[in-house]
């Protein structure tokens, strides 16, 4: 019998880590989530379903977790999928966005044509917690010529307030911490 997910037994799958990779953050582990029969497809379907009607051209992937999801997202919405990554990891013509971490920066990259003559492209990320990275991937494929119709996650950290940092985007995220 095919199990059903909604956004509670999804929660339950996913394993917290103390005091990883650093002490003092609880690393949400989503791997239950990917080894489940059919978590990972209810998870796309419930992460896609807030942009049905709204005309999206591209789902934009996140290094590198987004990267599970939004494949199976564009799938869902009848769309391409392409790559948000670190600098220096996409080949030809890349553009970059840099943005402040905890402790330095780091750059985000999109091939320049990846989103070309524009479009409406829906950003995925496994988890929404500062908001910084979310935010330099939204500026980048602004950069590249694309509107940001909106952002979606699995996992919002509610009490780190990352939606701050988005302004207007519109998010939605599946399971709330």
């Amino acid at each position: 019998m095919k199990k059903e997910f909604d956004a509670e037994s999804l929660k339950s799958l996913v394993v917290h880590f103390q005091d990883f990779p650093q002490p003092g953050v609880s690393f949400c582990d989503i791997s239950p989530v990917l080894s489940e029969p059919g978590a990972l497809l209810a998870a796309a379907q419930a992460m896609a379903s807030s942009f049905h009607q709204l005309s999206i051209s591209k789902v934009a992937g996140i290094e590198s977790r987004g990267f599970l999801f939004g494949p199976s997202i564009a799938h869902i919405l009848g769309v391409g999928f392409c790559p948000i990554r670190k600098a220096g990891k996409l080949p030809g013509n890349t553009i970059g966005e840099s943005y402040g971490l905890e402790y330095g920066s780091d750059t985000l990259e999109i091939q320049v044509d990846a989103v070309a003559g524009g479009g409406r492209v829906l950003l995925v990320d496994d988890v929404l917690a500062t908001g910084g990275t979310l935010a330099a991937a939204a500026q980048l494929v602004r950069t590249a010529g694309a509107v940001v119709a909106g952002a979606t996650v699995l996992i919002e950290l509610d009490f780190l307030n990352g939606r701050d940092q988005l302004g207007a985007l519109q998010v939605a995220a599946v399971i709330h911490y």
